[in-house]
């Protein structure tokens, strides 16, 4: 391994504005290669990163000798070509989620990470945000006993703009859509604080704003979904028993932005908000108790979501792996996990579709 862990980044949206300043806020770190279907997006982001290399061709970006890690951060329909292809070349990788557009890719991608001898992680950053890894403790304490049933709610207002022009995420074929770019980043939630599987989902999907001008100036139907709600069931597990669940995500509601999950058990009920804050009320309390939380850091001028500061904690622990040489992380989600949610994003499809409750195996 060289002084410096060479980064190679694809994509310049979520990756420009998080992960390369998150990234460079690290030790013996360097982005050496950045790669956009726009080559000035490309050339731009390299610049603010100090890249000596930036292209319009990702396959230029993996196959450079100075790039050790890679980071997939562009739309689903990508992720499956761009894996392959960085694990063929021997690269470690971190790929966006959701990291397929259905279980049978997901599936081939699980198993050629299973073969590397590499790092393979997908990017669920908010299992680091530090409040959000001391709930995760607090469940396993018994802190609340065991598990009836959990929420989850996610409201954001600015795809309720009419005026906000259609792009990738205005299409399902694309995978744009509320299920996919928010929808797994719940159900991974839910799988990682419980330590267990959704077994069955019902899932009505929703457009909001039926139709947004795209860039000729013409209007163009969406055919991605705005909201999602879903009725889910649990597993029986260390922490559940029984557990039902209910989650409720929507890119059009406000006027806050909301980011919640809770927990409620034979104990009383837990709470965890978007930066991470923690709140606990014990069986009979009649208001939430605050537990104090480090937040962690943020990066400035972002949008304090709760997302970067995921992120700036999770980059050091990857590039501390990749340093030492270890294929695995103590809480980051592998392919195995992204595998997982894939068949509760397409068994939510199913039950759209057919109005029914699927099973998932």
């Amino acid at each position: 391994m060289a002084d410096k862990i060479g980064i190679g980044i694809i994509g310049t949206g979520f990756a420009r504005k998080v992960q390369i300043p998150s990234f460079l806020n690290c030790e013996g770190v360097s982005i050496t290669s950045v790669a956009s279907y726009k080559l000035e997006n490309a050339r731009a982001a390299a610049a603010e990163a100090n890249a000596g290399h930036f292209t319009d061709d990702w396959r230029q970006t993996i196959v450079r000798e100075d790039v050790d890690l890679v980071c997939i951060t562009t739309p689903p329909p990508e992720h499956r070509e761009m894996t392959l292809f960085a694990i063929a070349h021997g690269k470690h990788i971190l790929c966006e989620k959701p990291m397929a557009m259905n279980v049978d890719e997901a599936t081939e991608m699980t198993v050629a990470a299973e073969r590397s001898s590499k790092l393979a992680l997908i990017d669920h950053e908010l299992r680091f945000q530090p409040g959000r890894q001391s709930a995760y403790k607090m469940l396993r304490d018994g802190v609340i006993g065991k598990i009836r049933h959990v929420k989850s709610f996610f409201q954001a207002p600015h795809r309720g703009d009419p005026m906000l022009p259609w792009n990738w995420w205005s299409d399902v074929a694309a995978g744009g859509g509320a299920l996919g770019a928010i929808g797994s980043h719940v159900i991974d939630s839910l799988h990682w604080f419980l330590g267990t599987d959704i077994t069955s989902v019902a899932c009505q999907l929703q457009t909001d704003v039926g139709e947004r001008r795209d860039d000729t100036g013409s209007m163009r139907a969406v055919t991605s979904d705005d909201s999602c709600y879903l009725l889910l069931k649990l597993a029986d597990g260390e922490l559940t028993s029984g557990a039902s669940g209910i989650a409720s995500i929507s890119m059009t509601e406000g006027p806050h932005y909301m980011n919640r999950v809770e927990f409620y058990g034979t104990g009383g009920t837990l709470r965890v908000d978007h930066l991470g804050e923690v709140f606990v009320a014990g069986s009979g309390a009649t208001d939430w108790n605050a537990v104090p939380t480090d937040l962690g850091k943020h990066l400035p001028g972002m949008p304090d979501t709760g997302f970067a500061r995921g992120f700036m904690a999770i980059a050091p622990v990857i590039v501390a792996a990749i340093r030492s040489g270890r294929t695995e992380v103590e809480h980051a989600a592998t392919f195995t996990d992204g595998l997982r949610v894939q068949k509760v994003l397409d068994a939510a499809r199913v039950s759209n579709e057919s109005g029914m409750s699927i099973s998932i195996s």
